[in-house]
């Protein structure tokens, strides 16, 4: 746990700053300007996802070109907008209709006010023409005759509210739907207004109400709540939606619902708090509850891209109403929204579905989440659940990164991302709650870079010193794994069990003389080429060459289990390689290549050793010492391979054929020596017999029973010429002439090197 610590305890400080300078600017300790325009386009591409159905509910009654082309430019006269209204009213019978257009100004357009006008100062003695006049009043007061057919109907007027400097209030306010004195001096969280553009007296006081079209702007310009209750003056009014969808219900009054008092929060700091739970509709036959956040404002919820192609709502032409052309199945029944889409006519909004977005339809998706009863909402304990959300998914992937290779760290970011988004999606869709989520998923960014630039940084430097260190021993797939944990590894001296080689060319002088120098050159380079090839390809160290000799070991820098069999399949294979070799140099006409390789395994020390000119990472020991003598006596049995008892015990996969016991210089005891033939379960069962046969003999000659020994060997010699069996029959006829002494022990002892 110590050296995990040692070697991640950096990275997992780090990751804990970094998750703690999340959660700080999650509360909002340090301002986050960006993450919330993150946020923003979040919430954006999540009301862009598909969600477009037609609602039959609300359908918008547009002031387009088309009707503009037939009837006139706009402002229309108040008799075509009496006889609009009298058409939806009279003919459609529909629940409600609500202006999204304002009548601040008197209609003139008739004439008949320039007349009253004429007949009061010019024509007042002419009794015939003021008769007359008033008869045609009927007709041709415009304003009258539209407000005749408000009166009595459910239709909601549409006004402004303003903050501008120097604004001035025109026009007639509905009555407020409640005043600050109806709260018993409760302090209400809402936008506050200073002026109003309001329709005319005449108007606002034949319909059933009005409601202002106000939205919010957030600070990019673009729209995604709207305020369904504002103040102005002692008085809480509604907005055009909010009035729209009460009168379509048969409401009569909007009543405010604090929140209630809780464990957290004392009476008089609720009193103090200001915010409202919801606002509640004396519907029948059960009220209609209506959340709000602060500012008693509503998220919009977008249930389309806008117009009459956006496919949430139906648009039907304002001259085709005038006329009676719309099918009364289309308008029966709804709440009507009487608006334009005219460019020209300043009603289009920036909204996260579309930058050009019809102003009369966000009133529209405001009255459809308020019959559906369907808000999307920012809960009072977002802040808290953000925090939480951060310190999990900092911890987690803050401890667990450091520990992964790039590319599963790669796919645990891919997956903790995709698992953090899917879950807001989830509660966005079915539990209408808008969670942040641009600080979580910037945390995982942050994490996996800050990961990747620590390991690219200070992991990829410790790999290349891994690299520099070992590069030249050992196999590049060895060096690979090495520097994946280059802690692990160092030049440092240890002793250790491993299984070193020797290898060296056999007449190599007598070659050499043969040879051009160029010659040689090749001739010595290929075959260095080759057995290095060899060594590396079975994860071997390469330790050094050593004119024609090659030194080489296993086990080491990189811990191998089975060092000792790696150590003799790649005997065997430098053999089959020299074979290779010699087929190559024979059409060369150069002399063909023999090698006598010596294995041994046994304790050794390995490290980085040598002088202060000169250093090289290496071994050393009586087993390397070992290793370097059976090489040299390889000519003197005829074998390309020798290895010591220790490998044939370590390495017990393969065949072996016992060649002698010898005392090498330099040691007093005696060691047995072996052949490696080949793989156990690759021998044939004449090899089996043979090897048998001459272990046999090689017991004979032990026990110097010389007549069985010498037989046996002339048998196996008749089979294969082999120089190990002429090496022991000549062994015999010395015997013969020379017995051993009476306490021979069988052993070869070798005074030279």
């Amino acid at each position: 746990m110590r050296r995990v610590f040692a070697k991640h305890g950096a990275r997992w400080l780090l990751a804990l700053v970094l998750t703690g300078l999340a959660a700080v600017q999650a509360i909002g300790i340090v301002p986050g300007a960006i993450v919330e325009r993150i946020d923003l386009f979040l919430y954006d591409m999540r009301m862009r996802l598909p969600q477009v159905k037609l609602d039959p509910r609300v359908v918008i009654v547009d002031i387009d070109e088309k009707s503009l082309n037939e009837i006139g430019r706009w402002p229309w006269s108040r008799d075509v907008m009496a006889t609009m209204l009298d058409q939806l009213n009279n003919h459609y019978h529909v629940r409600a209709t609500s202006f999204d257009v304002l009548f601040a100004e008197p209609d003139t357009s008739s004439g008949y006010p320039t007349m009253a006008r004429l007949a009061e100062r010019e024509l007042k003695d002419d009794p015939n023409f003021g008769a007359k006049l008033r008869a045609l009043k009927a007709s041709l007061d415009f304003d009258a005759r539209m407000a005749a057919s408000i009166q009595n109907k459910p239709v909601v007027m549409g006004y402004n509210l303003s903050n501008e400097p120097g604004a001035i209030s025109k026009g007639q306010l509905p009555p407020p739907a409640f005043t600050a004195a109806d709260l018993g001096g409760r302090p209400l969280d809402a936008t506050e207004w200073s002026a109003y553009g309001a329709n005319l007296a005449q108007l606002q006081q034949a319909a059933r109400t009005a409601g202002f079209f106000n939205p919010i702007l957030d600070a990019d310009g673009v729209i995604r709540s709207v305020p369904l209750l504002a103040r102005y003056g002692d008085g809480y009014y509604e907005s055009l939606a909010l009035a729209s969808a009460r009168v379509a219900l048969g409401a009569t009054k909007v009543k405010p619902v604090f929140l209630q008092q809780d464990a957290v929060m004392s009476q008089e700091q609720l009193r103090e708090y200001g915010a409202l739970d919801s606002l509640r509709l004396n519907t029948m036959p059960h009220p209609t509850a209506i959340p709000v956040e602060r500012h008693l404002t509503a998220l919009i919820t977008y249930r389309g891209h806008g117009g009459a192609g956006g496919g949430a709502f139906r648009y039907v032409p304002a001259v085709d109403v005038v006329r009676g052309k719309v099918p009364v199945d289309v308008l029966k029944d709804t709440i009507v929204l009487v608006g334009t889409t005219v460019p020209g006519l300043y009603d289009l909004r920036s909204t996260p579905v579309s930058p050009n977005y019809p102003g009369v339809e966000i009133h529209a998706n405001v009255i459809a989440s308020i019959l559906d009863n369907d808000f999307k909402q920012r809960p009072e304990f977002a802040l808290g659940f953000n925090v939480v959300q951060l310190l999990v998914i900092g911890l987690l992937l803050g401890a667990i990164l450091p520990l992964l290779a790039p590319l599963y760290a790669v796919l645990l970011s891919v997956a903790a991302a995709a698992a953090t988004a899917g879950f807001n999606l989830w509660l966005y869709n079915s539990a209408n709650l808008v969670l942040p989520l641009a600080a979580a998923l910037l945390l995982i960014v942050f994490l996996f870079i800050f990961n990747l630039a620590w390991g690219y940084l200070f992991e990829h430097r410790k790999s290349r010193a891994m690299v520099n260190l070992f590069g030249e021993y050992v196999a590049p797939e060895l060096v690979a794994e090495m520097a994946a944990n280059p802690a692990s590894y160092s030049m440092e001296g240890e002793s250790r069990e491993l299984t070193v080689m020797f290898s060296d060319v056999r007449g190599f002088t007598t070659i050499s003389e043969s040879l051009e120098p160029n010659e040689l050159r090749e001739y010595i380079n290929a075959y260095l080429t080759a057995m290095s090839e060899d060594i590396r390809g079975n994860r071997g160290t390469l330790d050094k060459y050593i004119g024609d000799a090659v030194m080489a070991f296993w086990g080491a820098p990189l811990m191998l289990p089975d060092h000792a069999s790696l150590a003799v399949a790649t005997a065997l294979k430098m053999q089959r390689s020299v074979v290779s070799l010699n087929a190559d140099f024979v059409k060369r006409n150069w002399p063909p290549l023999h090698i006598g390789v010596g294995l041994n395994t046994g304790m050794m020390r390995v490290g980085d050793m040598g002088s202060k000119i000169r250093r090289a990472y290496t071994v050393m020991g009586d087993a390397v010492n070992l290793s370097s003598r059976l090489e040299s006596i390889t000519k003197v049995y005829g074998v390309g391979v020798l290895v010591g008892h220790a490998t044939r015990v370590a390495a017990p996969e393969y065949a072996y054929r016992e060649l002698d016991k010898v005392r090498v210089k330099g040691k007093n005891e005696p060691v047995p020596i072996y052949q490696p033939v080949d793989l156990e379960t690759a021998l044939t069962d004449a090899q089996r017999e043979s090897l048998a046969r001459w272990h046999q003999a090689l017991q004979w000659v032990r026990e110097q029973r010389w007549d069985e020994a010498e037989q046996a060997i002339r048998t196996l010699q008749k089979e294969s010429d082999d120089g190990l069996y002429a090496l022991y029959l000549k062994r015999i006829e010395v015997f013969r002439q020379e017995p051993p002494p009476a306490d021979w022990d069988g052993v070869t002892t070798f005074e030279t090197k």
